[in-house]
């Protein structure tokens, strides 16, 4: 079955509105004997005349009059479609649950700014975090995560990206501890360390700038989560060792008079902490929102 040349449609209603093919041609920057030709074409489509001549002028058939108002309807809801308006956003309305993808370190750092900033100018929206097991675009893609924050990797070339700010390690011990007013290397691989991964995986940037130098850190522990790895530090002769961020933003550790953190005596690469999304939430006003909170609350001292 042919379809109809919906460009027609955009024609038609010209001339209806005006009534002449001048004034059709004019409105739609078009020759008169393009618009003429455009006539033709919509005759033989609708098999009636629209437009016919009356003296020197031109006036509507009862067919073209019949279909005016239907013509005009059709093409404002088809610019709407394809040129969709702002939608202007409610915030103290606005109810939605928004499904954010993150760490145990990012939701404990910064979950209760990103919380707090909602509740003040949102009250009905509520934050979802859930488990980041794995790097992995597939929930972004199929709609189960609205927004993941992380470390950059490679998401895919679809997915849209933003950086949020650059982080790096740090150790954490107890206050009191030799290494909080002095750190070598080789003082450093002296005492007994805290190793922070989901997967009990001991490698890592810290470990191999050691082994470059020559030094095989001691590892006493591994655990799930920086901030289990910082509270053993806390208590023990351990050293725990970090992203700088969660020392400064985590509420207890910030706040605590028994810990204090150190550079290390290398330099290790900085991670870069990003914010994630799918295409089609691009253009979400309430996304777009949410997008531009989570950029302006977490800034790093």
């Amino acid at each position: 079955m042919t379809e109809p040349d919906l460009n027609l449609l955009f024609a038609l209603d010209a001339l209806l509105t005006e009534g002449s093919v001048t004034g059709a041609a004019r409105r739609l920057g078009l020759s008169e004997s393009a618009m003429s030709r455009t006539l033709g074409r919509l005759r033989a489509t609708t098999g009636d005349a629209l437009l016919v001549r009356a003296g020197r002028n031109m006036v509507l058939t009862p067919y073209a009059e019949e279909i005016r108002q239907r013509t005009q309807h059709s093409v404002s809801e088809a610019r709407a479609v394809l040129q969709p308006a702002a939608t202007a956003l409610d915030l103290a309305t606005l109810d939605r649950v928004f499904n954010l993808r993150t760490n145990e370190g990012f939701v404990e750092a910064f979950g209760s700014t990103l919380i707090n900033a909602v509740a003040q100018v949102a009250p009905r929206v509520r934050l979802n975090f859930v488990a980041k097991p794995e790097k992995s675009s597939r929930d972004l893609r199929e709609g189960r995560v609205d927004l993941e924050i992380g470390v950059l990797g490679n998401m895919g070339p679809e997915i849209r990206m933003q950086a949020l700010f650059r982080d790096r390690f740090v150790g954490v011990v107890r206050q009191g501890h030799p290494l909080a007013q002095q750190v070598t290397l080789r003082e450093l691989a002296a005492w007994g360390h805290i190793v922070a991964s989901r997967r009990g995986e001991l490698g890592g940037p810290i470990h191999d700038a050691l082994a470059a130098a020559g030094y095989t850190r001691q590892i006493a522990a591994v655990v799930p989560a920086f901030s289990t790895a910082v509270a053993i530090a806390q208590g023990s002769d351990l050293v725990a060792l970090v992203p700088r961020s969660l020392f400064l933003c985590h509420p207890l550790i910030k706040a605590s008079p028994a810990l204090v953190s150190f550079e290390l005596p290398f330099s290790t690469p900085e991670m870069t902490v990003s914010q994630f999304w799918h295409p089609r939430l691009e253009n979400d006003t309430a996304h777009r929102w949410l997008r531009g909170l989570v950029r302006d609350q977490i800034p790093l001292p």
